[in-house]
């Protein structure tokens, strides 16, 4: 078994990949679930969603969230309501978008929850409505949150900065709210305890990654796995593919390279997969005391996805189906 701790598009893009190369049924994503938010009422799990839409073939292909073919006629219809609000009120916003289609799984979730049954059951659930045979594990069940913390501001949640201010403002520090009482789901203990290979996807490291390594008993289960843990940089050529990785990396004090990346990871993982834009710092990863491997990254088609899984599996001495 393999369990991929995974956060946002990149990790579905590489869970893609690999259910291409093995059998799905041997695939666990070990799921942040430090971006999720109420809206509406409603319990919203962008990465839980983004990987199963993604596993799928639902995802938005250009969004690279969200369902395709997805309307908005709800949140048009909320704009009705801009003129009315008390001051104050977060009643009928429309800044976070929820499309007509996905409006459908945060329904059956807050449902779901509110009868009593745990995130990690609502999960699966879930998933197996879509037809996803790779087991989603959300890290924890607990109430865990990202908070930023903004100059001038103090701290607000990750999707007021993601979303609300489109990412485009500095941050100085991170906190996961909550994660010192979480606790590590048994299902994602075991997945960790069992697997043959742990992969770290090449998401976020400061807010993907991060909160996955902040609930107890993670950061010490993949240290201990650390050599049958592999990595794969989300930063390519010292920028991110996507998201504000690279800017938040900077506005933290790390490098913005595959050798700040590797410098995060050195305890947990004993390889690194980076991209050949970065062969030149190939020997600075290994430096820091990785086995470097490097391979084209950039997941533009299912094929390159499906190649950059088989090299992840060849890296941790799994065979490719």
């Amino acid at each position: 078994m393999i369990a991929v701790l995974s956060g946002g598009v990149g990790a579905a893009r590489l869970l893609a990949g690999l259910q291409q190369v093995v059998d799905p049924g041997t695939l666990t994503a070990v799921v942040n679930v430090g971006d999720d938010t109420t809206l509406h009422g409603l319990a919203i799990s962008p990465d839980l969603d983004t990987i199963t839409y993604t596993l799928a073939g639902a995802i938005d292909p250009e969004r690279g969230w969200g369902l395709s073919g997805e309307t908005w006629r709800v949140m048009a219809s909320l704009e009705r309501f801009a003129a009315v609000r008390p001051p104050g009120s977060g009643a009928g916003g429309t800044w976070f978008g929820l499309g007509d289609q996905d409006l459908a799984t945060h329904l059956y979730r807050t449902h779901r929850l509110a009868e009593g049954g745990t995130l990690t059951e609502v999960t699966a659930e879930i998933a197996a409505a879509y037809g996803v045979a790779v087991r989603l594990l959300p890290v924890t069940d607990d109430p865990l949150h990202t908070m930023l913390t903004v100059a001038g501001e103090g701290e607000i949640e990750f999707q007021e900065y993601f979303v609300g201010r489109r990412h485009g403002i500095p941050i100085s520090g991170v906190r996961f709210d909550g994660a010192e009482a979480a606790r590590l789901t048994g299902a994602a203990t075991a997945a960790l305890d069992t697997a043959d290979a742990i992969v770290i996807a090449p998401s976020n490291p400061i807010v993907s990654i991060g909160p996955l390594l902040a609930v107890p008993g993670v950061r010490e289960r993949i240290e201990g796995a650390r050599a049958r843990t592999v990595a794969v940089s989300p930063i390519v050529g010292g920028r991110a593919l996507k998201g504000p990785a690279d800017r938040m990396l900077a506005e933290l004090g790390h490098p913005v390279s595959v050798v700040g990346v590797a410098a995060l990871y050195r305890e947990l993982a004993a390889t690194m997969v980076i991209d050949e834009a970065d062969r030149a710092l190939a020997p600075e990863v290994e430096a820091e005391g990785l086995r470097c491997v490097v391979t084209d990254t950039v997941m533009r088609t299912p094929a390159v996805a499906a190649a950059l899984g088989a090299a992840v599996l060849d890296a941790v001495g799994r065979d490719a189906s």
